[in-house]
């Protein structure tokens, strides 16, 4: 279960209704219900409340999905970046330990995060929200 303080609008998770689990993007937040509108990749739009929720681990095809480039370097490590926003693992395929800046902001993330919460991130560093586009 996701934290509804959490959740905004354009975030990435998964919806589950009726047994089945659809990964989706949030579209609207309504805070006095505490409900969430999800659109999935079928088209479909409804509300869930945060229990129908589950969050997508942060790892590098959601990075890819998002736009990011990669480029590898010889020591294993891997840096990713779109625009002037930069992620750096220190260890292939680790997510659990990285580097993330944009200008002068830059933070040490030392464990396993959510994309809602990257993005998140992303968002409160470069004012602008992190979708597929």
């Amino acid at each position: 279960m996701l934290k509804f303080n959490e959740l905004k609008v354009g975030d990435f998770i998964m919806a589950e209704f009726e047994g089945q689990i659809k990964e989706g993007e949030i579209t609207d937040v309504d805070t006095l219900d505490k409900k969430v509108c999800v659109l999935t990749a079928d088209g479909q739009e409804f509300w869930y409340e945060p229990k129908h929720l589950k969050p997508l681990i942060l790892d590098e095809a959601q990075l890819f999905k998002l736009g990011f480039q990669k480029h590898a370097n010889s020591d294993g490590s891997a840096k990713y970046s779109k625009g002037a926003f930069r992620v750096l693992i220190h260890k292939p395929d680790d997510f659990s330990n990285f580097e993330m800046w944009y200008r002068e902001d830059k933070r040490h993330i030392k464990q396993p995060i959510y994309l809602h919460d990257f993005q998140n991130k992303y968002l409160e560093m470069t004012k602008i929200h992190l979708t597929k586009d």
